[in-house]
């Protein structure tokens, strides 16, 4: 018996960041997966079969529609209907049975082909792609739109499903699907605590500013002015990469912070084995971007390793404060320092900080049981 198709639309297949994405997109078990995307980057490191993505063409005007909808008139840009057209007849042609749409401002993009939609749509919601330009009426009201068109809505956390019924969507919609990790990839490590008082911190994260960057490395230098042997290790690209070396110099902290850019698996798993704490104290934008969960510290607590981290979007719900690591408010880099501390005065409790971090994670977001929610979604959404 042949498997029902999941046509998967994700505009860029896939930008570096998204290995979440692909790697729910091929464990996908019980349906067949076909990916429409109108451009593809990263081939090496996302390898996927030709036969099954399909790679559909920019109209000439793309580049002069989005400055004049969404600079000169303040609307969200949206597909032409002859684009909406072609993307119907694709869907058609595979014999798809859902269309999953990967983000919910891609969805509102797509508006004009939900409106005639062939089958059913799953639009999935990750964090930075609900919240951002709500308070443009035109934005709001084309993603009420989106809400009343889709099937189904994916959460990745609870909070952040709060977020979408709060801008509109119905919650008898909402569906809470959570970040998927494959444990086999990420080897749990029983650490203990550095006798030398030499703690070694880690974050890995696009160095962008809902990571929280700056307030870690400033509360990292508190942190060694008691432990001075400390070192802190960023992993990740992105536009601070010189203004976060600029403050890592003023506050004299330099040459205990390093920045190794991208990490690929294998150079990730050494850096996670080496570390003692991963920090991630995630910040709400200016223009109301938030995360929901962080993949790369779902990863970190598979391995072993405690979090210090903020009470922000989904954090909460992996991260047991007092338990697995330590939560504090946003903007506040003293009481990341004084948790950052309190890790490190307590060491007979230490591992069991870890282990608790690596249950968390295979209990609420291993991946098998996270693709059986996803599939459950389609087959819901195919069905109604």
């Amino acid at each position: 018996m042949e498997k029902p198709v999941a046509v998967q639309y994700c505009a860029t297949f896939l930008k570096p960041e998204m290995l979440h994405i692909y790697r729910q997109i091929t464990a996908l078990r019980g349906w067949q997966p076909v990916v429409l995307c109108q451009k593809r980057e990263e081939s090496g490191r996302f390898p996927f079969d030709l036969d099954v993505l399909i790679i559909l063409p920019k109209p000439a005007t793309h580049g002069l529609r989005r400055i004049w909808v969404k600079q000169i008139c303040r609307r969200p840009v949206m597909i032409y209907r002859s684009e909406a057209k072609r993307i119907a007849q694709e869907i058609k042609r595979v014999n798809g049975a859902v269309l999953h749409i990967y983000f919910g401002n891609i969805a509102v993009q797509l508006l004009p082909l939900l409106r005639e939609a062939p089958v059913p749509v799953v639009v999935s919601f990750h964090g930075a792609d609900a919240g951002v330009d709500m308070n443009r009426r035109a934005y709001r009201n084309a993603a009420q739109e989106m809400f009343g068109l889709a099937r189904l809505v994916l959460a990745r956390s609870q909070a952040l499903a709060e977020r979408l019924a709060e801008m509109g969507c119905p919650r008898e919609k909402i569906r809470i699907h959570r970040t998927g990790i494959p444990l086999l990839r990420f080897r749990f490590w029983a650490r203990l605590a550095p006798e030398d008082g030499a703690w070694r911190f880690f974050q890995a994260c696009r160095l962008i500013p809902k990571k929280g960057l700056h307030n870690a490395l400033r509360a990292f230098a508190r942190f060694t002015q008691a432990y001075p042997q400390s070192t802190f290790t960023i992993a990740g690209e992105g536009p601070l990469l010189a203004e976060l070396t600029a403050l890592a110099l003023e506050l004299g902290i330099r040459e205990r912070v390093r920045f190794t850019g991208f990490l690929a698996h294998g150079p990730l798993l050494e850096e996670l084995s080496m570390a003692h704490v991963f920090l991630h104290p995630s910040e709400t934008g200016s223009d109301g971007n938030q995360e929901g969960v962080p993949n790369s510290m779902l990863e970190a607590m598979s391995t072993g390793l405690p979090v210090v981290a903020t009470r922000h979007g989904g954090i909460p719900e992996a991260v047991d404060d007092g338990v697995s690591g330590f939560l504090v408010a946003e903007h506040d880099p003293e009481a990341l320092a004084a948790a950052m501390l309190k890790i490190a005065s307590a060491p007979a409790r230490y591992p069991a900080m870890g282990a608790a971090a690596a249950k968390a994670v295979a209990e609420r977001f291993e991946q098998g049981k996270q693709i059986e929610v996803l599939e459950r979604c389609y087959t819901e959404a195919a069905q109604t």
